[in-house]
């Protein structure tokens, strides 16, 4: 692992929560700010609480929702035909969020055993289930194509509710500010809600401890995981997968026609929550040569967040989770959970 050296443009692995870190390139600021100028002349905003909507934002842009009742879900064992060869049991759980059914993957590591409420049976391996973990895949991955990353995880021990997102984890800014101004949800805040549900479900899991649960997140996913997070408080940590913040808190709102629609924006935004994720440890696993988010916005999203918090550099040019984060991955997960 190579250290930075004051003078010297030299890459680094791993980033000190105390690095400075660039601004990052907040490349969605113009698409922003185009935005505020047509939705300000077109709509006129709506109160989504005096519509009795089922979500806030406050003035900070933080979105919020009620209390959510017992989750209610379905099982089914099915076979795994992503990883044959494992001893791992796969079984398709479908529960409702928000008049949808929701379909995800619960893959439980070979060995695990259900936790044991009966003081007579009080060995390791009973007392307690495994870790889970709420994995949401990045725009366009299926629940099935991210079980690559769920079998490395239940490799390690760790049990993985992985989800399909609503539109495959696509995102339509425009078409949610549109429903925000009339005061109805907008579909990214249905997937937050989505993957908070996915947390209780998880949780309700005979093979699982509730007590140890953590999200992770691809890309998109990433977002949407940080922002679940901050609004979890039974979730110990998330680990962010090239992904990052808009960088919105980079805009200044006196500047900003239509305050709606900053708000939104802001909501929307994973750098917005982060100073609500501690104690939940915050890491970021990110490529120099990332072809999708640009290096430097996850280094922006990093210096916003507080501690605790990690992020490790590799250097692949790809999007997405490559091998050379194993071992970060492993060692990041193993902090998280440690008692």
């Amino acid at each position: 692992m190579s250290k930075q050296i004051p003078g010297k443009n030299k890459k680094t692995n791993h980033v000190s929560s105390g690095a400075k870190a660039p601004k990052p390139v907040i490349f969605l600021l113009g698409f922003f700010f185009i935005l505020v100028g047509i939705f300000g002349v077109l709509y006129n905003p709506v109160n989504s609480e005096a519509t009795g909507a089922t979500w806030t934002v406050s003035e900070e842009g933080i979105l919020s929702f009620p209390q959510r009742g017992e989750a209610a879900f379905t099982v089914e064992v099915t076979e795994d035909l992503y990883a044959p060869e494992s001893e791992d049991s796969l079984k398709l759980l479908t529960f409702e969020s928000r008049g949808e059914n929701v379909r995800a993957l619960l893959r439980i590591p070979a060995g695990s055993s259900p936790a044991s409420s009966s003081p007579a049976d009080s060995s390791p391996a009973n007392s307690s289930g495994a870790p889970g973990i709420v994995l949401l895949p990045g725009a366009g991955i299926s629940k099935e194509k991210e079980q690559g990353l769920a079998v490395e995880l239940s490799k390690l021990g760790y049990a993985t509710l992985t989800l399909d997102q609503r539109n495959l984890g696509a995102i339509n800014p425009e078409g949610d500010l549109e429903l925000y101004k009339a005061g109805l949800e907008p579909l990214e805040y249905k997937m937050v809600y989505d993957a908070l549900k996915a947390t209780d479900v998880l949780s309700g899991q005979p093979e699982i401890d509730p007590e140890k649960l953590a999200i992770v997140g691809e890309s998109n996913g990433g977002r949407f995981a940080i922002i679940a997070c901050a609004l979890a408080p039974s979730l110990r940590g998330v680990v962010g997968i090239s992904t990052a913040g808009y960088g919105t808190g980079e805009i200044d709102p006196s500047r900003v026609e239509d305050p709606y629609v900053y708000s939104f924006y802001r909501s929307i935004d994973p750098d917005t929550y982060l100073s609500e994720l501690p104690p939940a440890r915050f890491v970021l696993l990110h490529s120099f040569n990332d072809t999708v988010i640009p290096h430097e916005m996850a280094l922006g999203t990093f210096s916003f967040a507080g501690e605790p918090k990690a992020m490790y550099n590799v250097s692949e040019v790809t999007h997405g989770y490559t091998a050379s984060m194993h071992p970060y991955l492993e060692e990041e997960l193993a902090l998280i959970f440690i008692d």
